[in-house]
């Protein structure tokens, strides 16, 4: 009897184990090759910055490529409609590109390939990797002196690819989107 409880324990104990062990609270970090790929969508952003573009829609253009031994190259293109007539407001294209290499001391962290000075106006780029979010940051510093800081979470799932961002003028937020993306291409 006891012989057949401790095979019952024992039985359970190899069911549960590995259950325990792939739980997504110890989720391995994605690697950088998972965001691989030309990524459209949309977004809709909400800004207090102006009363009439309170909340505007976007879209969205992402493309993560392979850069140097372990790098990667991101290219990201928004159509902004936030400035003109609220009812047919205007069309703005902002585009960027920007080189990462790894950071040869931190594991899943990157920065920028060439040397930046954010006094002179460039902004000077990072990326990291938590799970399944590439995190890039975009530090600058505005002509008042005053610290802007954008952050870009683009998130994998099943769906495709969530995004979130958040721009910070002196630690407050001032605009934040969400949207989604599809994967278009490898």
């Amino acid at each position: 009897m006891m012989h057949r409880m401790f095979g019952r324990v024992l039985t359970a104990a190899a069911v549960l184990v590995p259950l325990v062990v792939a739980s997504p609270s110890m989720a391995q970090d994605l690697t950088i090759k998972a965001f691989h790929g030309l990524w459209k969508g949309s977004a809709v952003s909400e800004s207090e910055v102006s009363s009439h573009f309170r909340v505007t829609a976007r879209d969205l253009d992402v493309e993560i490529r392979p850069f140097a031994v372990g790098g990667f190259t991101l290219r990201w293109s928004t159509v902004l409609r936030q400035a003109g007539d609220p009812n047919a407001p205007k069309e703005e294209l902002k585009q960027a590109a920007v080189e990462f290499i790894p950071d040869p001391n931190r594991a899943g962290v990157w920065r920028e390939d060439k040397q930046v000075d954010p006094m002179s106006g460039e902004a000077l780029h990072w990326a990291r990797i938590a799970e399944q979010t590439l995190t890039v940051y975009s530090l600058g510093v505005r002509e008042d002196g005053k610290a802007d800081l954008q952050v870009y979470d683009r998130t994998l799932s099943a769906l495709g690819m969530k995004l979130r961002f958040t721009r910070l003028v002196d630690g407050e937020e001032v605009r934040s989107a969400a949207g989604q993306l599809v994967k278009h291409a490898n």
